[in-house]
């Protein structure tokens, strides 16, 4: 186990724990084994999966001004709506690229799970930035949950104006537009509809 991943390391920790949880004494190494190639299997399974909606959202978002990226078993496309200075009505021009991603996850991952991030500008209290990230990623969710996409699987977080999470630190106003946007990630793909994968996924949407 020296040159086990951490991902590894807590597969073996939980395939101990499968073994545990049946034999309070000791856990067979036959048993042991089969729940780590089980836990191994069920771990490439899903990559494969976020693996395929990341390459999905990259055909599908070629034509937006949106950003695809990978992390740690998550999709994130960033900045899918901006709003106006203390504003959280969502815009026209941004509803085609939350429809784009509406579909995406209902014909090939219908069971994903999905966050909506909200921002804010630094203009204002921190508390009532929270509020409007908050109001602006409920916009959203709400948008995408008229689209198809079903209430339970679209969850809304705000991080109002974390420095940490500016596109531009400090800016407001008209300067601030960056700062004032909604991103969205996708914590779990779900197990995508093979058919619809193999026929499309090329496509634009």
């Amino acid at each position: 186990m020296k040159h086990a991943t951490p991902r590894i390391a807590a597969l073996a920790a939980a395939a101990l724990a499968v073994g545990l949880s049946g034999c309070s004494q000791y856990v067979k190494k036959s048993d042991y084994d089969a729940a780590i190639a089980q836990l191994r299997q069920n771990d490439q399974n899903q990559q494969q999966q976020i693996d395929a909606l990341s390459q999905q959202m990259k055909d599908t978002f070629a034509k937006y001004d949106a950003r695809i990226t990978q992390l740690a078993g998550r999709v994130k496309v960033d900045t899918v709506a901006h709003f106006g200075f203390n504003q959280s009505d969502l815009r026209e021009q941004d509803k085609p690229m939350l429809d784009d991603f509406a579909k995406v996850i209902r014909e090939h991952h219908s069971d994903a799970l999905i966050t909506v991030e909200g921002f804010a500008d630094p203009a204002g209290s921190k508390a009532y930035n929270k509020r409007l990230g908050m109001k602006r990623a409920e916009a959203v969710r709400d948008y995408l949950v008229q689209d198809g996409l079903t209430a339970s699987q679209v969850r809304a977080v705000s991080y109002g104006e974390a420095s940490n999470r500016q596109v531009r630190e400090g800016a407001t106003r008209d300067q601030g537009q960056d700062n004032r946007r909604v991103s969205l990630v996708v914590d779990f793909a779900g197990n995508s509809q093979q058919g619809d994968m193999s026929d499309d996924s090329g496509s634009t949407g």
